[in-house]
Parts: C-alpha cells; structure tokens; sequence
C-alpha cells in the first residue's frame, strides 16, 4: 500500500466520493490508486477551471467536499479563477495538486514553481504532506478545514509521497484511516441576538440581509416570519452560492448588481441586520461614487457570520420577537394571459428569462451565468415552479458550463438549466465535452448578443459615452460571430438555434422532457 492508496482510502472513508481531475505524470500514482477503488467516480474535465467550476458546483448542491486532482502549479493556475469563485462562495473543496518528487526540486524542471504561493490566495487552507505515513493525517485535516470554514483547502502530493510504501517503520500494517470530524456550526454570544431583537424593535425601515445557509428554505421560513411580523425588508446578498426560490417558499429580493440601481435601492435603509452577510459593497471603484452601498447614515447590526447556524439563529430571533407562530408570505404562481403565455416580437434577454422561469420543472437547478442579457430571470422567476439558483459568486467569469456539469453530479433526477451569456461561455466551453462523457442532465441556455454586454454598460459607468473601433474590437464578438450549435456539437452535445419567442419556447419546452445535455443557442436581437 503506498501514499496515493492512503489518500485515496480516507477521502472515501470520509464521505468525498467524487473527484474531478486533470491529471499530469507527477498525479499517475493517485490515478492508479483511484483506479483500484471504483467506488469514487472520477470525472474529467479538459481544462483544469472545468474541474475547479465543477466541484463547486457538486459542493453546493452536495453540501459536502469534492476533490479536485490538478497537475503542479501551472495546473493549479489554470484553475484559480474557479478556485476563487468556489472560496467566494463558501463552497467545501478538497484541492489535490501534485508536485515533483521532493528530490528532483532542487533541478528546477520546467514544470517547478511555488504551488503554495499561488494555492493561498483561493485557499482557506493550504498543506503539503512531507512523508507517505503523513498521508492520512493531512488529508483527514484538509477534508476537516474544507467542511469547518467552508471553503477550498489545497493539499500538495508530491510524486514520492504518493509512491512512497506506507507503514511502520518496519514495514508493518498502515495505520487506521483517520475520520475527519463532521463542521459544526455555533451560535453567537447571546449579545449579538440581542442586539437583532431591540433593532427589529425599533421602527424605521429596516432590512434583514441573508447570506449563505439563511438563504435556504427553512431558515426563510423564520425570514419570512420576522418580515411579517417586523415590516422588515428581507434581502439577499447580491451574489450568493444557492438560493432556494419559486412558488410557495419565501420571496427575498437580491441587492442589485448595476450601481445606480443597488444605491437606489437602498437608500432609504435606516437599520439593516447582516445574517450571515456583509455590508453591501459595489462590485467596482466607480469615479464620484461610493463604495459602500448603504446610505450614510445607516446603522449596520451584525448578528451573525456564515460559519453560524443562520437557521437557528433566525428561529431564536423569531421566537425572541413573538413572532414564531406568524405566518410568512410566500411567492404564489402569477396569473398568465394567453398573450404573456405565448411570446412574439424580437427575442431578447427579457423575453427569454420569462421563458425560462415559465417553463422550468419544479425541482430545476438553475445555474446563471447570463450576465448582462439575463438581469431580469432573478425578478420573473420569483414564482416560478420550485427550483434552486446558484450564480457567480466572485465575479471571475467562465464558470456557468462546469458549475451546471458539477451541480447535475450531485443531483441524479433533477433538471439543471444553464443560463449562459456567450461572451463568458468560451471561457470554459470544453465542460460542454464533460457534460456529454457523462450523460448529464443539463440543458445550456445561451444568451447570444455577441459582445462582452457587460462592459458595454461598464464603459458608461465610468463615463465614457463614445465607444470607437480599438474599444468595439475589444469588447464585441461579431466578428467572426461564434457558433454554438457547430461548437456544442463538436463537444459531442446535441443543440440547436433559436431566433424568434416561438421557436426558443418550443425549443426549451422540448428539452425539459428529454433527458441528457442539450444547448440553445438564443441569438438575440440587437438592444
């Protein structure tokens, strides 16, 4: 038994069964070692940010660690940007990257560099195991710091380690594998409770901004119960790893992406209470305007962090305020005229988005990307039938196609909805080749406007109005226009265009009832 059947044993023992990976020479001993135990499913992505992508998105919808298996550091690197998401959105990930053998560094190879200083920045924790019989030990304390945090924790393997015979030192039995203990969450000083209940007391308009566990159903429900008792406004953070929406679960409204839009919003705010969120900042430095999002005179109460039991937390603070026997209000369907039930005119984002939250299954998982195009699905969705959404989380683009591949791996039978702006699509386009190797359930929405939309609105947010060539050449894709039924198809996923209301809705209605991935390729009309 050598160091890679070691690693492998205690990632299964503890629950992480799942592992995507692309491997180099340094990771073919931990290959072979996966090889002899079939009970982890070992998935491959042909691009290492579709590998960090996709075990975010199983983490979120798992609620428990994915391994990563990463070829050295310049493997590591190609998969920071999904590595950042993943830590932005709290998501538990067990991150194995090889290394040389410990006695070739000192050659410096071509392919050595410094894996911890660059694991560091999108790792909660980051450990490199120095000896075979460290094996177990390390990997135990970096499935427990994934869980407990949550976050990504980096393990380093170097090749010898992994190679490496693993015992006593006369070669005896290996130790037991070692069992990580299971994240607990705690509660705050009974202070900081307090101090929720006298503001919810106080009058004024006050907002109650969620984040993270309080954003799924059952801590909505004591949410809803403090709003309707309190008037307070509930709201959720503006990029958020998994919301649990649709009709019949408590509505909660997201703070706005567009800066004007997010200052406006709320401005008038004279109390909010974070659960297990943090004062709202603007995504960007913008000249002439602020930083922080709430007015100035605001008073922040901070009740809880993300690592709290938020669900315990709203109950005690419902309880606290009488009010846990109120009623919360929930989203109820829209009523839909045949008109709205049956689209014309030129199809755009909006048009779109009422589609898609019409359409869906109860059940979806919905894995938005849209970006610019698709602002509007988070406002017509509300009500629509029960579904899970899970966004951008950190603002590195390129994640929407994996993060849909990973979140269909940790939920068989369950309808997943890719709504993907093209421009960012590209960035991670070979998950579209995953998504097929494993017959995976996703259908992929793409919002072609063949432009990077987004910055369009960026330029003016900055103040410039005039976009010459050098700038058009740099923020749009028309030229040539991509193609993404010839590129879905030459990943080995069916697809189809769509270029009217009509045909998009017969198109996604289709694929809700075939199983499978499939992708659209809406073009949209010029706004």
């Amino acid at each position: 038994m050598n160091g890679a059947d070691v690693l492998g044993d205690t990632l299964l023992a503890n629950g992480v069964d799942v592992c995507f990976a692309n491997p180099g020479t340094s990771e073919m001993h931990f290959v072979a070692a996966l090889d002899r135990r079939p009970q982890m499913r070992c998935i491959l992505g042909l691009f290492e940010g579709v590998v960090t992508a996709a075990a975010d998105g199983y983490s979120r919808m798992a609620d428990k660690p994915a391994a990563t298996l990463l070829h050295l550091g310049p493997g590591l690197a190609n998969g920071l940007a999904n590595l950042h998401n993943a830590k932005r959105a709290r998501s538990p990930v067990v991150n194995i990257v090889g290394d040389h053998a410990t006695h070739h560094l000192q050659y410096d190879a071509p392919l050595t560099s410094d894996i911890e200083s660059l694991a560091r920045p999108m790792s909660n924790w980051v450990g490199r195991i120095a000896l075979g019989d460290d094996v177990g030990q390390m990997t135990a304390e970096a499935i427990s710091q994934a869980r407990q945090t949550p976050g990504v924790s980096t393990l380093i393997l170097p090749a010898d380690v992994a190679w490496s015979d693993v015992g006593g030192s006369s070669g005896g039995e290996p130790r037991p594998v070692p069992i990580a203990p299971q994240a607990t969450r705690a509660l705050p000083e009974r202070s900081a409770i307090e101090a929720g209940v006298q503001s919810l007391r106080s009058g004024g308009r006050i907002g109650l901004l969620l984040g993270g566990q309080a954003l799924r159903s059952p801590a909505l429900e004591w949410a809803g119960r403090i709003a309707a008792a309190t008037g307070a406004t509930l709201l959720a953070e503006m990029f958020n790893a998994r919301i649990e929406r649709g009709r019949g679960r408590v509505p909660v409204a997201k703070v706005l992406y567009k800066i004007d839009a997010s200052l406006a919003q709320l401005a008038d705010y004279e109390t909010l209470i974070l659960i297990g969120a943090s004062v709202p900042v603007a995504f960007f430095g913008y000249p002439g305007k602020p930083s922080r999002l709430i007015a100035e005179g605001c008073r922040v109460v901070q009740v809880a962090g993300p690592h709290h039991d938020l669900a315990a937390i709203l109950q005690a603070l419902a309880e606290d305020i009488g009010a846990s026997r109120t009623t919360a209000s929930a989203a109820s369907a829209p009523q839909l005229s045949e008109t709205s039930a049956s689209p014309t005119g030129p199809l755009d984002g909006e048009t779109v988005c009422r589609i898609v939250a019409r359409r869906m299954p109860e059940g979806a998982v919905v894995c938005d990307e849209s970006l610019t195009a698709g602002f509007s699905f988070f406002a017509h969705s509300q009500a629509a039938a029960p579904y899970d959404y899970l966004q951008l989380t950190g603002g590195a683009i390129g994640i929407g196609i994996p993060l849909a591949a990973g979140a269909a791996v940790a939920s068989p039978g369950r309808k997943v909805i890719g709504l993907q702006a093209d421009g960012s699509g590209m960035y991670t386009v070979q998950g579209l080749w995953t998504q097929a190797r494993e017959g995976l359930d996703v259908l992929t929405v793409i919002f072609s406007n063949r432009a990077y939309a987004i910055l369009h609105g960026e330029m003016a947010n900055v103040g410039v109005n005039a976009i010459g060539r050098n700038a058009a050449r740099m923020l749009n894709l028309d030229d040539p226009a991509l193609d993404w039924v010839s590129l879905a198809k030459g990943l080995g996923v069916d697809a189809a265009r769509a270029t009217t209301p009509a045909a998009f809705d017969a198109l996604f209605t289709a694929a809700m009832t075939r199983p499978g991935p499939f992708l659209i390729e809406a073009v949209l009309e010029p706004s």
